[in-house]
């Protein structure tokens, strides 16, 4: 099985495949409440308590492992009218933090993608200046018949939807390459 995450310090989108690429869970943690959450560290707590969750789930519907785990590569650079540099390197902490966690609570160290080579290797195009989060989200509704969202009252994606579509894309992507290593 994978499990393809998309770490944010604000809402963590997490994703399981089975051995044959189905989608079994495609859920978003959500870190946003400061009064919950106030520090990395105890977002970071958060993250453990849901691995260690999500594990007990699959161990009482069937036999679980999880084979590999793929987490979208973090920004590597600053670039302006983007993110900051201290939003930045807050997001490379918490990535590590996570990271740590993935091979501490769940025994497997992660393996870093790329989001432009995720979304090519899942059949994704966009164009230069289009919404990149809003054409993924779109493909998935398009083409993963268990992959469904809720909308607000004014017909946008609940807080959330971007993150579950970026973590499936990322775990696809990782079900592609894992297979075609071992092809």
């Amino acid at each position: 099985m994978i499990l393809g995450l998309d770490i944010s310090t604000s809402i963590v989108g997490a994703t399981v495949l089975g051995k044959e690429g189905e989608l079994l869970y495609c859920e978003s943690w959500d870190l946003r409440n400061k009064k919950h959450y106030p520090t990395l560290f105890d977002k970071a707590e958060r993250i453990r308590n849901k691995f260690k969750e999500l594990t007990q789930i699959y161990r009482y519907r069937s036999q679980f492992n999880i084979d590999k785990v793929y987490i979208e590569q973090s920004l590597q650079a600053f670039r302006p009218g983007f993110s900051s540099a201290k939003t930045i390197l807050v997001l490379a902490k918490f990535n590590g933090i996570i990271s740590w966690l993935c091979d501490d609570v769940l025994g497997k160290r992660p393996e870093y993608i790329n989001v432009l080579t995720a979304r090519k290797l899942c059949g994704i195009k966009t164009q230069r200046g289009e919404n990149a989060k809003k054409k993924v989200l779109d493909f998935f509704l398009d083409n993963e018949p268990s992959f469904s969202i809720e909308y607000t009252k004014f017909g946008n994606p609940v807080p959330g939807s971007y993150d579950r579509a970026d973590s499936l894309v990322i775990a696809r992507a990782g079900y592609i390459s894992y297979n075609e290593k071992i092809a």
